[in-house]
C-alpha cells in the first residue's frame, strides 16, 4: 500500500468510526453550552426541492413527539459541485420522491419543475412564518401550490430572499450543502429517508418515548413467489461505501425473489470525472457509516480502493463472471476493502479476495486474460446513463407484468426495488402464494 493510499484510507477509518461520531456530538455541546442555547433541531427547507416537501410533512409530528424546539431555516439549492449530475439532479429529485412518497405516507404530486421566479415567489410567503407554529401547514400548502403552478405572489417582496441567504450562511457554517436537511448536535440527517436515525439519536439523547414516527417503509415479502421473469439489473461500485452497506440487502432480495440478475459494475464516480467536493465526501462517508452500524453491516476496517486498486480488480471480474462467480467476486471485494481491512492494492490482497470468492487465483487469470474489462464498463455505464441515473448503487427492474422499466439509485432503495418486483410478478403468483405480504399486493 503506498503512502497515499494508507493515508486516505487512515482518514475514512477515523470519518466512519463511532467515536469519531461521538466527538462530534461533545463539541456540539459544548458550542452549545458556552454559547447559552438550548438544544435544538435544526430543518432546513428549500422550496423547489421535492425532498424537502416531503420531510416537512412530517415535522409538525416530529416537533409534538420530541420535547426540544425545531427551529426552521430556508435555504436554496446545492450548487452544481454537489449535484454529481447537475443536468439529471433535479429531475431525477421529483421522479424519486413521487415515486416513495405513497410509502412515506405523504402526498407529492408534481409533474414538472417550477420556474425560479415561482421559488422567489413561494419563499417570500414563507419567510414570516419561519418561527411559527403553522410552519409545516404553510410550507405544505405553498409547495403544493408551487409544485401546481398556481401559486400567488406574496405581500413582502424580498423577505424569502434575505431569509434564504441567512439559511444558506447558517447551514455553510454548520457544514453542509442541501435541503431538506435536519442538523442535531453535529449530526446531519438527510430528508425523510433519515428521519428515522434523527429519531434514534433523538431519543439516545433522551428525548421522545422510543416509538418511531417516521420508520423506512417495510417492502413487501417476494419469498415465495415466481419472480423468475423479471429482471434486475445492479449496477454496484467498488469504491462505493454506499454499495458496500447495502450489498448484502440486495443479495438477500436476489435469494427471496428468485429475480433473474443482471450484474453491471461500474466505475466510481470519482475515476469517471464526476466531482465530489470535500464535504460531500465527509459526508458521505459518516452517513454510510451511520447506515452500517443501524443495518449490523461490517464496516469501517476499510483500504480505500481508488485509482490503480480499482482497475486492477475490474481486470479480474470477466474472469470472474465468466466461471460463474461474478457476484462472488464482487462481494469478496466489497468486504475486503470496506470490512475487512484486506490491503487490496496488492496482489497478496486480490488473492485473499479471489479465495474469499471460492476462485482458483490461475484459473482466473487465465479467463480474465483476454477480456476487455473496459468496454464491459463502458457499456454498463452507458446503460445505467441512459437509465436517468450516475450514482451507485443504481437498479433497474424490468419485465413481468408491466411493460416500463423502473430504475433507481441508493441503499435506501432496496426496499423500493423489492416492492417493484412484487409489484410485477404475475398474478396468478402472487395469488397462489400464502405470505401476506404477497397478499396485500
Amino acid at each position: 500500500m503506498n503512502l497515499e493510499t494508507r493515508l486516505r484510507s487512515r482518514a475514512i477509518r477515523l470519518m466512519a468510526s463511532e467515536s469519531f461520531a461521538r466527538l462530534l456530538r461533545r463539541r456540539a455541546r459544548l458550542r452549545g453550552r458556552l454559547s447559552g442555547g438550548a438544544q435544538a433541531v435544526h430543518y432546513f427547507h428549500q422550496a423547489d426541492d421535492p425532498y424537502s416537501h416531503l420531510a416537512v410533512q412530517k415535522l409538525d409530528a416530529l416537533k409534538a413527539a420530541y420535547g426540544l424546539p425545531f427551529e426552521v431555516h430556508l435555504v436554496s439549492g446545492p450548487a452544481a459541485a454537489f449535484q454529481g449530475s447537475s443536468e439529471h439532479f433535479a429531475a431525477w429529485a421529483l421522479r424519486d420522491a413521487r415515486s416513495v412518497a405513497g410509502d412515506y405516507g405523504v402526498t407529492f404530486a408534481a409533474k414538472a419543475l417550477p420556474q425560479p421566479s415561482s421559488v422567489d415567489q413561494a419563499n417570500d410567503r414563507l419567510a414570516p412564518h419561519l418561527g411559527a407554529a403553522d410552519f409545516a401547514a404553510q410550507a405544505l400548502a405553498v409547495g403544493e401550490a408551487l409544485w401546481s403552478g398556481t401559486l400567488r405572489p406574496a405581500n413582502s417582496v424580498g423577505a424569502g430572499r434575505d431569509a434564504v441567504r441567512r439559511g444558506d450562511a447558517l447551514r455553510e457554517r454548520l457544514g453542509h450543502y442541501l435541503g431538506g436537511m435536519f442538523h442535531f448536535e453535529g449530526e446531519w440527517f438527510w430528508g425523510i429517508d433519515r428521519i428515522r436515525l434523527l429519531e434514534a439519536r433523538l431519543v439516545e439523547a433522551g428525548f421522545g418515548d422510543g416509538k418511531p414516527r417516521v420508520p423506512e417503509p417495510v417492502p413487501a415479502d417476494v419469498s415465495g413467489l415466481d419472480c423468475s421473469g423479471i429482471v434486475l439489473e445492479y449496477f454496484p461500485s467498488l469504491r462505493s461505501p454506499y454499495t458496500a452497506v447495502g450489498h448484502q440487502r440486495v443479495l438477500d432480495v436476489i435469494a427471496r425473489s428468485g429475480v433473474a440478475v443482471k450484474l453491471r459494475p461500474v466505475m466510481p464516480m470519482m475515476m469517471r470525472g464526476v466531482s465530489a467536493p470535500r464535504l460531500k465526501q465527509r459526508y458521505i462517508v459518516t452517513d454510510a457509516a451511520r447506515e452500517a452500524r443501524a443495518h449490523g453491516v461490517p464496516f469501517g476496517r476499510m483500504v480505500d480502493p481508488f485509482g490503480e486498486p480499482v482497475r486492477r480488480a475490474f481486470a479480474l471480474f470477466p474472469g470472474a463472471l465468466a466461471l460463474g462467480a461474478g457476484m462472488e467476486f464482487v462481494t469478496a471485494y466489497l468486504s475486503a476493502a470496506w470490512a475487512q481491512g484486506i490491503d487490496i492494492s496488492t496482489e497478496a490482497g486480490l488473492r485473499q479476495v479471489t479465495a474469499n470468492a471460492g476462485l482458483d487465483w490461475s484459473r482466473l487469470l487465465a479467463a480474465s486474460r483476454d477480456a476487455d474489462w473496459s468496454a464491459l464498463l463502458d457499456d454498463n455505464l452507458n446503460a445505467m446513463l441512459d437509465a436517468g441515473l450516475w450514482g451507485v448503487p443504481s437498479f433497474r427492474v424490468t419485465g413481468g407484468t408491466l411493460g416500463d422499466a423502473y430504475a433507481c439509485w441508493g441503499q435506501d432503495r432496496i426496499w423500493r426495488v423489492e416492492n417493484e418486483i412484487a409489484r410485477r410478478t404475475p398474478r396468478e403468483a402472487a395469488s397462489a402464494s400464502s405470505t401476506p405480504a404477497a397478499e396485500s399486493e
